[in-house]
């Protein structure tokens, strides 16, 4: 198995997605605003180009976000109770301390309430890509954490997405999706290993969820976890289509999503002080350290679930602190969250505010407490809190050289 330069990769990865972020606000407030607007509501078919990335495009990203929890549930990072307990806690208080401050912050007013979930999300993209910034001065085990917290974070979004932010229910269209994802998960329980059946399912899976009133995109995950993973298989479908779909989703949909999603028109600082942009921006920067870093400490301090030992607070701190940085999900679920443009500008502003801050602080930290010499015994350690991977690489079990015969 050749190996690849993963690190820069992320790099990569993370660069292009802020590079599109900050070219979509230099647009958005510049003469070109009302090309750019235009581009964005100009119908294919159906749909908007804007409702084509959001709902078509990003049902790609959550089928890789499926396939990669299911494979770090059942085969790598998270394959243990052990393994996932701290991630778990520290996910779980990460999600509800900020959705709590977004909460006081705007005051229970019923008209933005809905957007409790914005700053609840992390992007993992923007944080490796940072970590992947500051090189070999962040300890492996701080990548293991950050990743397994945001894999348990992608769970959490994928089910809020579900239950909270769905249209009316089409009873026959959610009877349609039943019987598609049974019928896909009879094909793995027959051994259908080629993978274009199930890419075909997916595909009439996201026809039926889109008319069901659940959001489409909900039909990537559900397709996802159909897929043959092979527990311990080198070269199984899922990890197969994983490898295959990763360059594309990073490279290709999370920087178009960015670039569509982020053009919002700033006329002014004072903008962050209304209660919508700053209960997003407050959740993402104190509400996630909070979250993340507090329950980190309490699991460790109470035995439930004990850090690593080998790595400094000041190492968990940071990696909370880019748990703040929710750019696409938080993005993505601000849209969700209102009708009214409006709001989902304010929504983005806070954001985009509290996700470049927290990042900021975040590479700040990491980069003033250093690097700690890696041992035998702290790698050991690491993998026994942590789990195993394929590869000890988070976002994709890495098959760089199939085999002829695995490659179609």
């Amino acid at each position: 198995m050749a190996s690849i330069d993963t690190s820069k990769s992320e790099r990569n990865a993370g660069l292009l997605l802020m590079g599109a972020a900050t070219l979509a606000l230099l647009v958005a407030n510049s003469p070109l605003a009302s090309a750019y607007q235009h581009l964005l509501h100009t119908r294919i078919g159906p749909l908007s180009i804007h409702y084509w990335i959001a709902d078509a495009l990003m049902a790609v990203f959550f089928l890789m976000v499926g396939l990669e929890v299911k494979r770090e549930w059942y085969d790598g990072q998270l394959a243990t109770p052990a393994a996932r307990r701290l991630p778990v806690v520290a996910a779980a208080s990460g999600m509800a301390v900020p959705a709590l401050i977004y909460t006081l912050v705007v005051g229970f007013d019923p008209q933005l309430s809905r957007g409790w979930a914005i700053p609840a999300a992390t992007d993992i993209a923007f944080a490796l890509g940072i970590l992947a910034l500051i090189g070999g001065r962040v300890p492996a085990s701080i990548k293991l954490l950050l990743v397994t917290i945001a894999i348990i974070d992608d769970i959490g979004a994928v089910a809020i997405i579900a239950i909270f932010y769905t249209a009316d229910l089409s009873t026959w269209a959610l009877a349609v999706s039943a019987g598609i994802v049974a019928s896909m998960a009879m094909m793995n329980m027959f051994g259908v290993r080629r993978l274009w059946p199930y890419l075909l399912g997916f595909a009439v899976l996201w026809i039926a969820v889109f008319q069901s009133g659940v959001h489409a995109t909900i039909a990537g995950v559900l397709a996802a976890l159909t897929i043959p993973l092979g527990r311990g298989e080198q070269y199984s479908p899922l990890k197969r289509l994983e490898h295959a779909i990763h360059p594309w989703v990073m490279f290709g949909i999370v920087p178009v999503f960015g670039f569509a999603s982020a053009g919002v028109a700033i006329e002014g600082l004072d903008v962050l002080l209304s209660p919508l942009p700053l209960g997003v921006a407050l959740g993402l920067l104190v509400g996630k350290q909070i979250g993340v870093f507090g329950a980190v400490w309490l699991a460790d301090r109470s035995g439930l679930a004990p850090k690593p030992s080998h790595l400094r607070w000041a190492h968990i701190y940071g990696a909370a602190l880019l748990c703040g940085i929710g750019f696409t999900m938080s993005l993505f679920i601000g849209e969700l969250a209102f009708p009214d443009p409006a709001l989902i500008d304010s929504a983005k502003i806070g954001t985009l505010a509290g996700s470049a801050l927290a990042g900021l602080l975040g590479f700040a930290v990491l980069r003033l407490t250093g690097p700690i010499p890696a041992t035998a015994h702290e790698d050991a350690e690491a993998e026994e809190i942590f789990g195993e991977d394929c590869d000890r690489e988070p976002r994709v079990c890495v098959d760089d050289e199939l085999p002829s015969s695995s490659k179609n």
